[in-house]
């Protein structure tokens, strides 16, 4: 028999792929509706290096969906990009030495080539990258539009600074309180930066989840957490050496006489100010810098030991007038509420611990009904009947009350008012960075920040000597291309010279794919509005409070602008688990990757996807390891085998045990793909139909059953499954409808009876489902196979397992 060889193969079908236009799909005719889409969609890859088996996992999942979708009788979409603007791009180029174009490009190129050899079915005709001029304009056209309508602007703000790469970072570059690349101590400072006005959305965000289809809930959860919306009360608190009204929410209106102390957080733009007027500054600066840079789930750990330090100055709580300290702790976060709290530390366990770490004072000021507040600790439960207590003219009233009169009498003096707090802050995305998309705005003396015309878009990134960072932007250098007129006025002006964050670049993307050659709009809305919403979308869980957040944010804002005719952009999501090397994720970054070439080389690419998809649960994080894969090989070998022995079976035979083995193979596969969404499992059912052909070689169903084991194995092994239906007889598999399940076929009636004899197999019968158990121990003992094995012996007893077996035991 000729021997399966899966480089020929694989070769050969992607060449036929690739003349047929197999998996390019055109965009509809205008007024066209097609009653059955589906957009397929996995996040697209950063090209800082090129591809691992985290990828490989991810996109081989998404292309199991895309063929099954496709012969499914959908009309699928399934395109691919880079996102090659940004911090991954430009870190990848430092560390080789190249310019980031240059290393970009290089990446993209090398991706490409692993994608087409691993055979996935994706529309390359969609191909787009956020670095390209012809995308990255429509990104600035973007930007432009949300300045129109106010959703984008500048302000100072604190940032993560890293002293020593002298720049910005993101929160998901601060690990500990360090710069994930050179692991320096990371500072706070105050910078002017660009911020998109998020939170202007916060109640859509949260409240919308039920226009989508499926997300996880666990996803949903998160979300909601981190948009964080509660309802209480700002309660203006004075700090009469600066002359300033200091806001403060509260869910608790009626623990405010027991305030003792005033605490703002590190990063708050007060503390400056109070610096320069303590005795204490030079103190409070260097706490400053060293915690106002921790990521705020360190800081919000209620394990950790609380620290600060006292200002010298005081606040007027205006319940009763008393000065309180005003100190600076790290345990209040400007994520949540206005930076600044009024701590109650006999109602709060946080407040409770700092008071207890710095001798503060505790005055409690609710009781339960049924007795006064514990000694120790703080008291923060909610029972009926509570009441207030050491807190004036309210005293002994019940605590709900309480805190509404409390809230009246000081909204009466200007001093309170109701309000909704979001933990979400607005996104910060201007760049201290050279390789990203240029901001089209310029600064002009006279007329201020000034949009950059559309018809001069896109403004094109220059090619800098060195763009390293070095504490301002390196576009700075270039006063060439800084240097410009004002489209207003004509003085001169001078160009912004930071850049967008790449989740500007990933918040819009799904949607230019659908119209990536479009010269006069970002995409055309009918266009959009055929494919979208995606109908699965397919990446990590860790992107769920950063690009996810955020192309739910700009979908919202398209659709209030009519640019789009809908309001989610993901319908369904799943979130694939991490492919693990050394019990760490795979990441370019950590230089733990492995990647698919050498094992396509060695294996072919059928192989390891596969083994990818075998390895586990798709959701489930898998430690990655060689050991399994070929077993695998020695599966495919034996498939071809089985299956081109069958091959001269008589067509059409859909009778008999294996024929019911394969329907049943058809509606395991058909469910576990379609409605449950898992991918290990299909292919374990193949496996065991390959056993059964093996085991049934005169079974007058073998070529059937051989049609549906490929017909059900090209998702993940497309290369061979094409290669042998076609020597089935059959063509282009890939536009074949998925097999159907007969159900005539697949109810039972007859079983497969397995004989045993002293518990060793001897047989296997195929008996009507509705014979008792003496004629099943009858047909068993009647079994040639089975009177051989018995040799005249006594039979003691038998075993009967109802609708399995018969187990005859002798002696």
């Amino acid at each position: 028999m000729e021997r399966y060889e899966p480089h020929d193969i694989e070769a050969k079908w992607q060449r036929v792929w690739e003349e047929a236009g197999a998996f390019h799909v055109e965009n509809p005719g205008y007024g066209a509706r097609a009653e059955r889409t589906f957009y397929m969609l996995e996040m697209l890859p950063y090209p800082s290096g090129v591809l691992h088996m985290g990828h490989v996992l991810n996109y081989t999942l998404g292309d199991v969906v895309t063929h099954f979708r496709r012969r499914n009788g959908y009309l699928v979409l399934r395109p691919m990009g880079y996102d090659s603007f940004g911090l991954p791009a430009e870190n990848a180029a430092i560390r080789e030495g190249g310019h980031p174009r240059e290393i970009a490009e290089a990446n993209i190129a090398a991706i490409r080539r692993q994608m087409r050899r691993l055979g996935w079915a994706i529309d390359w005709s969609r191909e787009v990258a956020a670095h390209d001029p012809d995308y990255y304009r429509w990104t600035q056209w973007l930007f432009l539009k949300f300045l129109e309508e106010g959703l984008a602007y500048r302000k100072e703000a604190p940032v993560n600074w890293c002293p020593n790469d002298q720049t910005v970072l993101a929160n998901e570059q601060v690990v500990d309180g360090r710069c994930n690349r050179c692991g320096a101590e990371v500072e706070a400072k105050n910078l002017e930066q660009w911020f998109f006005r998020i939170t202007a959305y916060a109640d859509a965000l949260l409240n919308e989840y039920a226009l989508v289809e499926y997300w996880p809930e666990r996803s949903i959860a998160i979300q909601r957490n981190w948009i964080g919306r509660s309802e209480g009360v700002d309660v203006l608190f004075r700090i009469a050496e600066l002359d300033v009204d200091v806001p403060v929410f509260t869910t608790r209106p009626d623990t405010l006489f027991g305030a003792t102390f005033f605490v703002l957080a590190p990063e708050h733009e007060l503390v400056e100010r109070l610096a320069e007027r303590s005795e204490h500054g030079d103190e409070l600066r260097e706490y400053v810098r060293r915690t106002a840079a921790q990521r705020g789930a360190e800081r919000a750990d209620v394990t950790r030991e609380k620290t600060g330090v006292f200002t010298g100055h005081a606040a007027t709580n205006p319940v009763n007038g008393e000065q309180i300290p005003i100190w600076v702790s790290d345990y209040v976060l400007m994520e949540y509420g206005t930076g600044a709290i009024m701590a109650v530390p006999a109602h709060d366990e946080r407040d409770y611990e700092f008071a207890e770490q710095f001798g503060l004072p505790v005055r409690p000021v609710v009781a339960p009904a049924d007795g006064a507040p514990p000694p120790e600790g703080a008291f923060v439960e909610h029972s009926d009947g509570e009441r207030l207590l050491n807190s004036g003219d309210f005293s002994g009233m019940p605590a709900p009350e309480g805190a509404q009169a409390i809230v009246e009498r000081l909204r009466e003096q200007g001093r309170a008012a109701p309000a909704v707090r979001f933990r979400l802050r607005d996104w910060g995305f201007s760049r201290q960075r050279y390789w990203g998309c240029p901001i089209p705005v310029v600064y002009c003396d006279e007329c201020g920040i000034v949009p950059v015309p559309e018809d001069e878009l896109p403004v094109l990134l220059p090619d800098v000597d060195d763009y390293r960072p070095k504490g301002k932007p390196p576009l700075a250098s270039n006063e060439e291309w800084v240097r410009v007129p004002c489209p207003r006025c004509g003085r001169e002006a001078r160009r912004e010279t930071e850049t967008m964050d790449t989740f500007v670049d990933s918040a819009w993307y799904f949607l230019r794919y659908c119209d990536p050659r479009n010269d006069s709009a970002p995409f055309d809305r009918e266009i959009v509005d055929y494919w979208l919403p995606v109908d699965q979308y397919v990446g990590g869980v860790d992107h769920l409070t950063g690009h996810l957040m955020y192309a739910r944010f700009f979908t919202k804002v398209l659709n209030d602008l009519g640019m789009v005719g809908f309001r989610e952009p993901f319908a369904r999501l799943f979130h694939q688990g991490w492919v693990q090397f050394d019990g760490a994720k795979m990441s370019k970054s950590r230089g733990n990757v492995i990647g698919p070439d050498d094992l396509v080389e060695q294996y072919g690419a059928d192989a390891v996807r596969l083994y990818i998809l075998f390895m586990g649960p798709a959701d489930q994080d898998m430690e990655w390891t060689e050991t399994g894969i070929e077993g695998i090989v020695r599966f495919l070998n034996r498939f071809w085998r089985v299956v081109l022995d069958a091959a001269d079976g008589e067509p059409g035979v859909v009778a008999g045990p294996l024929a019911r083995k394969a329907q049943e193979t058809i509606a395991k596969a058909t469910d576990d793909i379609g409605r449950r969404f898992v991918f290990n499992t299909p292919i374990a059912a193949i496996m065991e139909l390959t056993n059964e052909l093996s085991r049934r070689p005169d079974d007058p169903a073998r070529r059937f059953a051989a049609e549906t084991a490929v017909s059900l194995i090209q998702p993940y092994a497309p290369h061979l499954a094409e290669e042998l239906w076609q020597r089935l007889g059959g063509e282009r598999l890939w536009e074949q409808p998925w097999p159907e399940v007969d159900e005539a076929l697949l109810a039972r009636r007859t079983f497969e009876l397995v004989v045993q004899v002293n518990g060793k197999l001897r047989d296997r019968l195929e008996v009507p489902v509705d014979l008792g158990e003496e004629e099943l121990i009858a047909r068993a003992k009647a079994s040639p196979r089975v009177q051989a094995h018995l040799d005249g012996k006594e039979i003691r007893r038998a075993i009967v397992v109802p609708r399995k077996l018969v187990n005859l035991v002798v002696g």
